[in-house]
């Protein structure tokens, strides 16, 4: 796996812009959805087996996270709220270097064994999330 900081090419797509306004334009749907009262999404999986699947209280973890009440946030779901740092400083880097014009940072070549060694990274947190919400108690979601 290498790391690149070169200037946007010419005609490479824009990573930065296009995932800050997906990230952006998500929120502001987020934030509309609930603002005008619209009905909650239900989890299908937790319906049908009464057990929580790997992302349930996604919804709630968000919610906890934008209020600033990280702790809260990391209860509901600590993938979600992982994740959502991860999109919070993706979104503050890109917000960066579309102003300023700056390098673009990117990640190419990566070998098999990197490949098969993030696939892995990626089950095993999956997984682990899971478990730990399995171990929530009952009739929390």
């Amino acid at each position: 796996m290498r790391f690149y900081y070169r200037p946007l090419a010419r005609d490479e797509l824009n990573h930065e812009l296009i995932w800050l306004a997906v990230s952006l334009g998500s929120l502001a749907l987020a934030v509309a959805w609930f603002a005008l009262r619209l009905p909650w999404p239900h989890c299908l999986f937790l319906a049908v087996t009464g057990h929580p699947c790997v992302t349930c209280g996604a919804t709630r973890a968000a919610i906890a996270f934008f209020h600033l009440d990280f702790w809260s946030a990391w209860k509901w779901n600590p993938l979600v709220f992982a994740a959502l740092c991860g999109l919070s400083i993706f979104d503050a880097y890109a917000f960066a270097v579309l102003v300023i014009r700056a390098p673009r940072l990117r990640v190419v070549q990566f070998t098999r064994s990197e490949k098969s060694f993030l696939r892995l990274i990626a089950v095993i947190l999956l997984l682990s999330n899971w478990i730990y919400l399995l171990s929530r108690p009952r009739g929390l979601f």
